[in-house]
């Protein structure tokens, strides 16, 4: 599969990993002891919709559009406020074409003790990253690999944190990938917040990857998934999910009522569905 992030910003699969990615943080933030994040596939940080990238594709415009042109229910737009605020800010800054990735979604929530760890591998793209974080002296960009930095970088100082991973899938043997990194980045991290994103529609190796997961013997993963549409309907992304381990423990209702809510405004078509449950449930003390 090959996910280029400038064709597909601020489309569905990115509304509910930057949600969910908020909600961890919005927890995080609830203990006053400073915490760490480290973006392993960070991109660019900003991504212009009005792009010949982006408008090739016009994802937006089912994913952050349709959202941001929805009147929220009251316990929805809450859970929302700090998504929301990410993208308003973003946009009062860089203008209306404007949408943040992860790292300025996660730089905008951080305080005046935490820290932001970036890493990208392709040299144009860690360049341009470098320039849109240089201001923020809480942010470092790396050029390297994204696995082996998640290595060398574990455990953080501070003891607490997030890591996102969120790979292209470009390669035949990223699910394998991903599980290896996480299964030795646990090993040396075990009370840190991991959200793994990845994407659905037919073919992929979903289900291994899901049984590759469970045989890490990592407890408390919890797996959220959203399809747009059926996977056997046409060719393209059909939804996309995540794996969370040690999510916030107000998380899994959270993005319960999240989760039903998109469903209702970005399903598109026959076979529309989600699901938030536990891929593998907290160990019995």
């Amino acid at each position: 599969m090959n996910y280029r992030h400038a064709f597909h910003a601020g489309n569905f699969a990115d509304v509910l990993k930057h949600i969910a990615l908020t909600r961890c943080l919005i927890h995080l933030k609830e203990k006053s002891a400073p915490f760490r994040v480290i973006d392993t596939h960070a991109g660019l940080g900003f991504y212009h919709l009005h792009s010949k990238e982006a408008e090739r594709t016009g994802e937006w415009l089912s994913g952050i559009g349709r959202l941001l042109a929805t009147e929220l229910p009251p316990e929805i737009a809450d859970l929302l406020s700090p998504y929301r605020e990410a993208v308003d800010r973003v946009r009062s800054f860089h203008g209306d074409d404007v949408y943040p990735g992860s790292p300025e979604i996660a730089r905008g929530l951080l305080r005046g003790e935490d820290r932001l760890i970036l890493v990208e591998k392709h040299p144009e793209d860690a360049r341009q990253a470098k320039e849109n974080f240089a201001f923020d002296g809480r942010v470092k960009l790396l050029e390297r690999d994204a696995y082996e930095a998640l290595n060398a970088f574990l455990p953080p100082k501070e003891r607490r944190g997030l890591v996102l991973i969120d790979p292209p899938y470009e390669e035949r043997d990223e699910f394998d990938r991903v599980v290896e990194a996480v299964r030795q980045a646990y090993r040396k991290f075990s009370t840190g917040i991991y959200v793994i994103w990845y994407p659905l529609k037919a073919g992929l190796p979903v289900d291994a990857f899901y049984k590759a997961m469970v045989d890490t013997e990592i407890p408390k993963i919890l797996r959220l998934e959203q399809w747009i549409r059926d996977e056997r309907a046409g060719d393209g992304l059909a939804g996309s999910g995540l794996l969370i381990i040690n999510p916030p423990w107000k998380l899994k209702d959270e993005m319960t009522g999240i989760l039903t809510f998109l469903d209702k405004i970005l399903g598109s078509g026959p076979g529309h569905k989600v699901r938030c449950d536990w891929l593998v449930p907290e160990k019995s003390k």
